[in-house]
């Protein structure tokens, strides 16, 4: 062209910079047509999954992403979002294994699973199963009352001692104890076998069971016999039940247990090899999350609780008449020291069970989910009586939100 070098490398440069632009426009055209589309909010998705149309408009003004088969799954995924947060179990069945009255964790996390119209089967210790009978039959009030006022149902109630996991473990002191006169088929097993027949399938198994003889004992003067009985009643029985139950269960299916802080921190009272129990607990669900989730497609849980006072939590160390018990001391620690200073209750614990078991947590196996108001992540206790002069000279904000007394208002 007749132009100095110089200026021919300028027009070069510029050349090559025009024809990046022209790229980049070329592709960031369609991607913003797709961002700029507009979005149909969350809660107008069930007006909108109504509609033949539904989802069409994306379709068309997204080209780009319409390719994609996972966009095509968000997309779908949307449109089921017309069910959102509306769990529903009917047609599901829920064996709960340890539930022997309406005070404890079992029977709670039975309410909230029916409450969603799962079918409610329990298992229940022999030696009480009269005693459980009799107080369903006449009814335990407000605590069997379900969200829409009618009174939850126990389908079925099967004898089960969780510390024989066949009949041939059975011994014949316990055959012939009068505790467990005119019983059958209450090991792991034959209860199995019997719900099988009954209902065909489970669909949701919890485990709710937990037995120290010795659990008053410190771990120093706990016995072979007392140490290994709390393991086996503790800790092997979601082994044995995880076992037979999970060839009834289809795919999809969800286990869940209980377990407590005191499996990795020191809890000085709950003895007896309670500890080590629940510790053995809390390992043994990410083994069985992985075996029975790739043996039988089903998730495998345990929630660690805070303390609440129920009957077997009472009998820990019942205080005299007139006397307070040991677990209305955790429970005050609990509150005075926990994220949340608020009292813990049992469907609190029911409704984190009820999302384990349910759809929404579908991805989630092998976990240990706290619901004790925060109690798990604290490192220090400041009702201690070595922080009371300095907790004495601090106020205003945060002291006063953080003083252990503070839960006091909020009961």
């Amino acid at each position: 062209l007749g132009l100095p070098r110089g200026k021919v490398s300028l027009l070069n440069m510029a050349a090559r910079r025009a024809a990046s632009a022209l790229v980049c426009l070329a592709v960031v055209a369609p991607l913003a047509s797709a961002f700029t589309t507009p979005f149909t909010p969350i809660s107008g998705l069930r007006q909108a999954a109504k509609s033949p149309l539904a989802g069409a408009h994306h379709r068309a003004t997204a080209p780009l992403f319409a390719k994609s088969p996972i966009a095509a799954r968000r997309t779908a995924d949307k449109t089921n979002l017309k069910m959102a947060y509306e769990i529903d179990l009917k047609g599901k069945v829920a064996f709960i294994a340890g539930v022997a009255d309406a005070s404890g964790y079992g029977w709670a996390i039975a309410k909230q699973l029916a409450n969603a119209g799962a079918t409610i089967v329990v298992g229940t210790w022999p030696p009480v199963l009269t005693l459980f009978e009799r107080g369903l039959k006449k009814g335990f009030g407000e605590d069997q009352e379900l969200l829409d006022g009618s009174m939850m149902e126990i389908a079925k109630i099967y004898p089960l001692d969780a510390m024989f996991s066949s009949p041939e473990e059975v011994p014949a002191e316990i055959k012939e104890n009068k505790r467990y006169a005119g019983l059958t088929g209450y090991d792991i097993k034959s209860c199995a076998a019997k719900v099988k027949e009954d209902f065909g399938k489970v669909d949701i198994l919890v485990h709710s069971l937990a037995n120290g003889p010795e659990v008053t004992r410190p771990l120093l003067e706990t016995t072979r016999n007392g140490y290994l009985a709390a393991s086996s009643a503790s800790a092997y029985s979601m082994i044995s039940l995880v076992s037979e139950f999970a060839p009834l269960m289809p795919e999809g299916g969800a286990c869940v247990s209980l377990t407590y802080l005191a499996s990795e921190r020191v809890v000085p009272g709950y003895g007896g090899g309670m500890s080590s129990a629940k510790a053995q607990l809390e390992s043994d669900t990410k083994v069985l999350a992985w075996e029975a989730g790739r043996k039988y497609g089903v998730r495998v849980n345990t929630i660690s609780a805070g303390p609440l006072a129920s009957r077997a939590a009472i009998a820990i160390k019942k205080g005299a008449p007139g006397e307070r018990n040991y677990i209305d001391y955790c429970i005050d620690y609990n509150m005075a020291n926990s994220p949340l200073p608020k009292p813990l209750f049992a469907d609190d614990v029911g409704r984190a069970a009820l999302a384990l078991c349910s759809d929404l947590n579908g991805a989630v196996t092998g976990t240990c989910q706290y619901v004790d108001n925060g109690m798990h992540a604290m490192g220090l206790s400041l009702d201690s009586k070595n922080f009371a002069e300095y907790l004495d000279t601090q106020s205003g904000d945060p002291w006063d939100g953080w003083k252990p007394d503070v839960y006091k208002t909020k009961i």
